[in-house]
């Protein structure tokens, strides 16, 4: 029999998850590899992406996992439904700003692994927004959630589960191209963001109204003497599901918003430089040259110059790409 959970247990209550442990440790140790390699090479790595990656993604895992929502998930249910979307949506984000793709070589196996037709086809944006749906419901109004109250390899399962279908929609939306279709462009990528928020909405409101309790056989076989009640804490965990997913779209709709500013501006002064490399004149080498050049010019000569002047024309004049574009309207 657990005491109340209070303020200051819910600060103070650890537990021990050895298969969450080793998840977390493997997966920092390979980006910790990943980052010193790219360093080595005398390449940089953003210092924000690699505390992203820490705190808010492997951070956000032992939270979930060995934190008193982890404690006291077994005697309420809404620990256990902040516990869950924690791993399906905040955790892969923290992941996915870390941007592990990145630090993949690219001819490497992950890169081959995640640019693989079966991923691509798991990682499409409509696809992966319907499993990490599908997958809340699942566990929810199956046996799948009871089952996993009293299995811990269950339990295990259906917090690898959540992180997956997580990252399957979250990973390709802030790491590349690559992983998505081409017309999946970032104006296009905020809309799917904009519209997977409200997707995520709909397990925590289903939850909160749902007349049924989730797990009713086995709260009810571990009462307590403190606490809501079993239908408030259903309808407790259900809005803390439907709060928590509106409050990462947020963060996630940013990162998007910025990354799409990023890559704007980067095209831009690539464009200006290409610009300015067309515009610079060409200094003859020598001052003899100079001479040489002046001295055969003639009048007979300059009708053949005229003509052949008319007859090439600079590669901007006909140049229907934005370069092009901007070079006519310069001059």
């Amino acid at each position: 029999m657990l005491p109340e959970l209070t303020l200051s247990r819910g600060f103070t209550s650890w537990t021990l998850d050895p298969a969450a442990l080793v998840a977390v440790v493997l997966l920092g140790g390979l980006y910790a590899y990943g980052v010193t390699r790219r360093v080595r090479s005398g390449q940089g790595w953003s210092v924000l992406r690699a505390a992203s990656f820490a705190v808010l993604g492997l951070g956000m895992i032992v939270v979930a996992t060995m934190s008193s929502l982890a404690v006291y998930d077994r005697v309420l249910f809404w620990p256990a439904a902040v516990q869950n979307i924690l791993l399906d949506l905040l955790a892969p984000l923290g992941l996915a700003l870390g941007d592990p793709l990145g630090l993949a070589s690219p001819d490497g196996g992950l890169r081959r692994v995640m640019t693989s037709r079966p991923v691509r086809l798991l990682t499409f944006p409509l696809v992966s927004s319907l499993f990490v749906l599908v997958s809340e419901l699942t566990i929810y109004f199956t046996p799948y959630f009871p089952t996993a109250l009293h299995n811990d390899p269950v339990r295990q399962l259906m917090h690898a589960q959540l992180l997956l279908t997580g990252c399957l929609f979250v990973l390709p939306m802030l790491t590349g191209q690559e992983l998505l279709p081409r017309w999946c462009t970032h104006p296009v990528r905020a809309a799917l963001v904009f519209f997977d928020g409200l997707f995520d909405s709909i397990p925590g409101i289903v939850v909160m109204t749902s007349g049924a309790l989730i797990a009713g056989p086995w709260y009810k076989a571990h009462p307590r003497t403190w606490g809501p009640t079993l239908q408030f804490d259903q309808m407790l965990g259900g809005g803390l599901m439907l709060t928590l997913a509106e409050l990462v779209a947020l963060p996630f709709l940013i990162a998007v918003f910025f990354q799409w500013w990023h890559s704007e501006r980067d095209r831009t002064a690539e464009l200006d430089a290409r610009l300015d490399a067309e515009l610079t004149p060409v200094v003859p080498a020598t001052a003899g040259a100079v001479v040489a050049a002046s001295g055969a010019a003639s009048a007979d000569s300059a009708p053949a110059a005229s003509a052949e002047s008319e007859r090439v024309r600079p590669w901007w004049e006909t140049d229907g790409g934005e370069v092009g574009q901007r070079m006519r309207r310069t001059r």
